[in-house]
């Protein structure tokens, strides 16, 4: 635990994950190339060089602007170098090339200008958009969710993350899969293939039709993987839910400060990077109240605008740690440019999943580098958020202070002497229950104070 009282120093625990990560360095001069090349030389051929598109249909220059500024993010984070950005105002997305004959044409000549290699589309285009743009730029073409997928593809360490994210991923493909040329030919089986076998020949089964049953029947194998890791998962919660033990869940945007300040709050050392997405599987610390309470905190995926939907249902199982809390931390980014835009994605995404009726407190986070009007704004807006830093250790104390106010109390009046011999009540009480008074005599440990019903009813005999 930290005051109130700024440290300059940065907090996020023994990160070994970031370590590890770290680990491997390149050692010049050891290359089969005749000369050696350096590190900025080496980024600059490995990564891809793109051009971001956006047809700009609704609210104002500046809300245009931030959705730019985001996939430019996403577009790094995902491994590329951003060589131009082009928008076009349009009513509707052009249903063929997504943004119109014309505005294809220009695109494909700053695209041959600045010797592009991808093209990414801020939207969801379908498989025609996509298929018509790749054959008229002639360059890879790919929309904002197969951009966030392939995030999610880097950043997935476990075993649940990767199955996951492949499912994501092949829901998504599913419906984007194309044929060129002999890929739409049939398929004969046995040796009707050598131009042999009785009865053998006829329509058959098309490639792209093999693909889309294989891909349907990975999907169901991961679909059976899921489940069954959400057992181990749900027997987690339900020993938890046994206990009485309340559960927060931090909740935000991707890159808010979630897993930072889940080091700050419990020194859970869990990785943090400046980067979007970089926690993708949930991290749940104990952790304890003023009076002794104990409660458990959880890290969760961070959420961004316009989340595939397939991504929602993908990571339910995950997310629902946020459905079955008791309270919910909504970490917002004060210094973003759009606070509002992300408090509205967030509570879009917990609507999807069921999670919208749970009680939040808000956690303007970052006031280390945050404009002050926003900040102002912001308090103005919700007179309930605490501002804090997770970097300096601002305003933790305060938020641990509305932790213990939020969190569900025990409303069971008890006044007890319980058996020296009955020390596994004792420990409980003190886990559980709010001690109004509590001493050691002669008989036993006299307890005054309140509990749930379960431990009231165990109690009971030592009235």
């Amino acid at each position: 635990m930290t005051s109130d009282t700024p440290d300059l120093a940065d907090y996020d625990g023994d990160q070994d994950e970031l370590a590890d990560r770290h680990a491997l360095r390149r050692v010049a001069g050891l290359s089969t190339e005749l000369q050696d090349i350096s590190e900025v030389e080496y980024r600059q051929l490995r990564l891809e060089r793109v051009v971001l598109v956006s047809v700009w249909t609704s609210g104002s220059q500046v809300d245009a602007d931030n959705a730019m500024a985001e996939l430019k993010l996403l577009s790094e984070t995902a491994g590329s170098q951003v060589l131009a950005a082009l928008v076009q105002r349009r009513s509707t997305v052009d249903p063929a090339t997504y943004i119109g004959s014309g505005k294809v044409a220009e695109v494909k000549e700053v695209v041959e200008s600045t010797g592009a290699d991808t093209v990414i589309c801020d939207g969801e285009l379908e498989a025609a958009q996509l298929r018509n743009l790749e054959d008229r730029i002639g360059v890879k073409v790919i929309d904002r969710t197969g951009l966030i997928l392939d995030i999610f593809a880097q950043h997935a360490k476990s075993a649940e993350g990767k199955a996951q994210v492949e499912m994501a991923q092949l829901q998504y493909l599913r419906q984007r899969l194309r044929g060129w040329g002999g890929n739409l030919s049939r398929q004969a089986g046995g040796r009707a293939a050598g131009g042999a076998g009785i009865g053998g020949r006829g329509p058959g089964e098309t490639k792209i039709e093999t693909d889309r049953r294989r891909i349907g029947t990975r999907i169901a194998q991961l679909r059976r993987k899921l489940r069954d890791m959400e057992v181990t998962r749900e027997a987690k919660r339900a020993e938890r839910r046994r206990h009485e033990v309340p559960s927060v869940a931090i909740v935000g945007y991707t890159n808010a400060g979630k897993s930072s300040l889940l080091n700050r709050l419990t020194g859970a050392g869990v990785l943090v990077e400046n980067a979007l997405f970089a926690t993708l599987d949930p991290t749940t610390r104990r952790s304890e109240t003023s009076d002794g309470r104990v409660f458990t905190l959880t890290d969760t995926v961070g959420f961004v605008r316009h989340l595939p939907h397939d991504l929602v249902e993908a990571f339910r199982s995950t997310l629902e740690e946020s459905v079955e809390a008791d309270l919910l931390l909504h970490v917002v980014d004060a210094s973003d440019p759009d606070p509002q835009g992300q408090i509205d994605a967030v509570r879009t995404v917990l609507g999807e999943i069921g999670a919208a009726d749970v009680p939040e407190l808000m956690v303007l986070n970052k006031a280390d580098v945050a404009d002050s009007t926003m900040l102002m704004a912001l308090r103005a807006n919700y007179p309930e958020a605490v501002v804090v830093s997770a970097r300096t250790g601002r305003g933790i104390d305060a938020l641990l202070q509305r932790i213990d106010e939020r969190l569900p109390r025990p409303e069971v009046p008890i006044d007890v002497v319980i058996p020296y011999e009955r020390g596994d009540l004792v420990d409980r009480v003190h886990k559980e229950a709010l001690i109004g008074e509590l001493e050691h005599t002669e008989h036993g440990t006299h307890v005054v104070g309140r509990v749930r019903p379960d431990l009231a009813d165990e109690l009971a005999r030592y009235v």
